[in-house]
């Protein structure tokens, strides 16, 4: 396995053996020492429970699952799924929230609000899953958070008996709303800054960005009034875990903490409502504003080939290329299998794995305090993307794109279920 240090060094990466891992929540209980790790869903390997065979593939040297192994095992499953009961949060919409003229914010038809989340009550839901938005709480200035709209809300859904999942969420949604109410953007101080500095958001090859969350680069650069973008994550939710611990566990029962758009750890390679992409394009790296190039160009530089530090991927396609005839995506010299090729793509991962790895590191020393007693613990969890539509191909294009260097010789999620499982953080996959 690869290891990636701070900075984004990226360490050569050597083949050695293929882990098959399966998302799964039953039968978790049969092992208590993973369910500490990764509380909601896991991943573990199916191949030390016998649910499957392996048989060699007469193509390469790799693996394929018994089809029979897995019909066999339907039964058992079915079976330990009639003792347990999984517990139904709804979704907030978020044009739940607006503005006042004077550009407090407020929710919206409240009484019909009410009404609903009663009728969800009477209807056996557990609880609500809440968006807490950056750009609502500490939207005009830096460190001047205004939690009344959630404190009313978390004050409605607690007297009606619900439970509440909050998403912390860094990031914004106006490229991928319908518009209207339900726009929320970035901080307004935040777009500001980028007014001045377009290079604080992700950048695609052709100089294309949009601003709905901070690059990476910038996680290590006090350019938001003195603070690194991580100190502006870590900010909010200290200030939001002083404001409603009162909650914790007998009403906030998980706290998830956005790492990336839409909340997931990955990557905007597949820029849905901006017209630049359509499914099932392959996307395109992420790494052209200036901080992530000049942090490739140190990489490279301690790999000891300063001219792949020049820039990404050249002959990788664009948005909604398609995964054949793409060079970077097919087994030749100027593929994903090359030297450069598994040099970057360790680094643009590895990248992403240290963000998520950091900030679930302040998230989890925040909690901490809380997580000794039975009446105030709260689960931790991160979200990646359901990245699936090339991954019939042998580079996985899609998933590399965003962030996941899955391949089909290369297990991707094991380092980011490993890094997860350091945290005690839970996993939800995104679809």
């Amino acid at each position: 396995m690869s290891a990636v240090e701070n900075g984004g060094v990226a360490c050569n990466y050597r083949l050695r053996r293929r882990s098959y891992y399966g998302f799964r929540e039953l039968g978790l209980l049969e092992k208590p020492q993973i369910l500490r790790s990764l509380r909601n869903v896991s991943m573990i390997s199916l191949l030390r429970n016998g649910l499957y065979t392996r048989c060699p593939s007469p193509a390469r040297n790799t693996c394929i699952f018994s089809m029979d192994a897995c019909e066999k095992s339907r039964s058992t499953i079915l079976d330990t799924s009639r003792h347990n009961r999984v517990p139904v949060y709804v979704m907030m919409p978020v044009d739940t929230f607006g503005f006042d003229p004077s550009g407090s914010p407020r929710i919206r038809k409240i009484k019909a609000l009410t009404v609903s989340l009663k009728a969800l009550k009477l209807g056996g839901v557990h609880g609500i899953a809440v968006e807490v938005w950056w750009g609502i709480v500490e939207r005009f200035s830096p460190v001047a958070y205004d939690w009344s709209l959630y404190e009313q809300l978390f004050q409605l859904i607690s007297q009606l008996g619900l439970k509440l999942h909050v998403d912390l969420s860094f990031h914004s949604n106006r490229h991928t709303s319908s518009g209207g109410s339900g726009d929320v953007s970035l901080p307004l101080w935040i777009l500001e800054i980028g007014e001045h500095d377009k290079d604080i958001y992700y950048r695609d090859q052709n100089g294309f960005s949009n601003n709905d969350y901070l690059t990476l680069g910038v996680d290590q650069l006090p350019l938001f009034c003195g603070r690194t973008a991580l100190q502006c994550y870590e900010d909010f939710m200290f200030s939001f875990v002083n404001k409603f611990e009162s909650f914790f566990g007998n009403v906030i029962e998980e706290i998830s903490v956005g790492l990336g758009p839409s909340g997931e750890l990955r990557y905007p390679a597949h820029p849905f409502g901006d017209g630049r992409w359509k499914f099932p394009g392959i996307g395109e790296f992420q790494c052209y504003d200036k901080y992530m190039m000049e942090d490739l160009r140190m990489a490279a530089s301690q790999e000891g080939k300063p001219q792949w530090g020049d820039k990404g991927p050249q002959n990788a396609g664009y948005y909604n290329s398609l995964p054949s005839g793409v060079p970077f995506y097919e087994e030749g010299e100027d593929g994903f299998l090359s030297d450069y090729g598994r040099f970057f793509l360790e680094w643009y991962s590895g990248r992403l794995i240290h963000h998520a790895d950091v900030i679930l590191a302040k998230a989890a020393n925040i909690l901490k305090q809380y997580q000794g007693n039975e009446r105030t613990t709260v689960t931790l969890a991160a979200k990646i993307g359901g990245i699936y539509w090339s991954y019939h191909t042998v580079s996985h294009p899609a998933e590399l794109t965003a962030g996941y260097y899955n391949t089909a010789c290369r297990d991707g999620y094991d380092p980011v279920a490993l890094m997860l499982s350091r945290h005690g953080a839970a996993l939800h996959i995104s679809k």
